[in-house]
């Protein structure tokens, strides 16, 4: 399984634009962080890149991602990629083993409030996101809602890297794609 492999099965099963950002946030931010972590960004991106492909057949605990997993199988995933993608999902209660398993939940919520604090921004740019414009967001229970805030705190716990350091890495991996995101 590679990149185009693996674009070409999000797409085959995600149709809506803002969830194929999401993915392709989750995985540059996977791919940042591999090197860090000593893995493969290659193989890190596939798991942030298809973390959430099931979403729009599965969009419920009760089957996401555990009934995608088997597609993700058939189409010749790694059985790591597809642990880790099993394993972002809290409620399967799985260990998290490796530092993949780890970083995907890590940055998961993260890079989603991240593009909601550049899509208020006025320029609707990343280059005017910053840590300060995150956390102070952060603390506005009425933005983002949806965005648990104790989970973008946890995965910086989980990484052993400090908050502001973690969003700052998530934020820096993101610009790299900016354009794709639409948030140049």
């Amino acid at each position: 399984m590679n990149r185009e492999r693996a674009l070409a099965l999000l797409r085959e099963y995600v149709k809506g634009d803002g969830l194929i950002k999401h993915c392709l946030s989750v995985e540059a931010a996977m791919r940042a962080y591999a090197p860090r972590f000593g893995g493969d960004p290659d193989r890190w991106g596939l798991a942030g890149l298809l973390h959430d492909f099931d979403w729009e057949i599965h969009p419920n605990a009760e089957q996401h991602p555990a009934e995608g997993a088997p597609i993700l199988r058939k189409a010749g995933v790694p059985e790591d990629v597809i642990y880790a993608i099993l394993a972002h999902a809290e409620y399967l209660n799985l260990e998290r083993k490796s530092w993949m398993d780890k970083a995907l939940p890590a940055v998961d919520e993260l890079t989603g409030f991240i593009i909601a604090v550049a899509l208020v921004r006025p320029s609707k740019s990343l280059n005017d996101v910053d840590v300060a414009s995150v956390k102070k967001k952060m603390k506005d229970k009425a933005f983002a809602r949806a965005v648990r805030r104790e989970d973008i705190i946890r995965g910086a716990e989980l990484l052993g890297v400090p908050l502001d350091e973690h969003i700052q890495f998530v934020i820096d991996a993101m610009k790299g794609i900016a354009p794709e995101l639409g948030l140049a």
